[in-house]
């Protein structure tokens, strides 16, 4: 069981990126999904979380201006960032709450680059 994530980029200040994150493998289900992030020098973040009922969290940072959705039929979860500072420039990860036979997993992804240029 695995994430692989695709999106990221680099992008001017104010542009807009998605972000997605496909879990595969023998999958069960599927609990809360989200998406950390880590600049150089900085520790990683919460940028946004999304439960199985499709209730919401995010970091006030980004509020307003990234949503977090997921489409549970493809196992998948994505990040619209929306009016993209320079300061979002991280790497993103993407964590899942997945259940696989009768073992639970907290799966992260590989991350993905985010470069927004001022």
């Amino acid at each position: 069981v695995q994430l692989v994530e695709s999106g990221g980029g680099l992008v001017q200040a104010g542009g807009s990126l998605r972000l997605s994150c496909a879990a595969s493998g023998a999958i069960f289900s599927i609990n809360s999904m989200g998406w950390h992030r880590q600049a150089p020098g900085k520790q990683r973040e919460l940028v946004a979380a999304i439960t199985s009922t499709t209730t919401t969290n995010y970091a006030d940072s980004v509020k307003g201006r990234f949503t977090i959705s997921r489409d549970n039929s493809k196992n998948t979860v994505y990040l619209q960032m929306n009016s993209l500072k320079p300061e979002n420039t991280a790497v993103y990860y993407c964590n899942a709450d997945v259940w696989s036979g009768y073992r639970q997993y907290d799966l992260w992804g590989q991350g993905t680059q985010v470069t927004v240029s001022s």
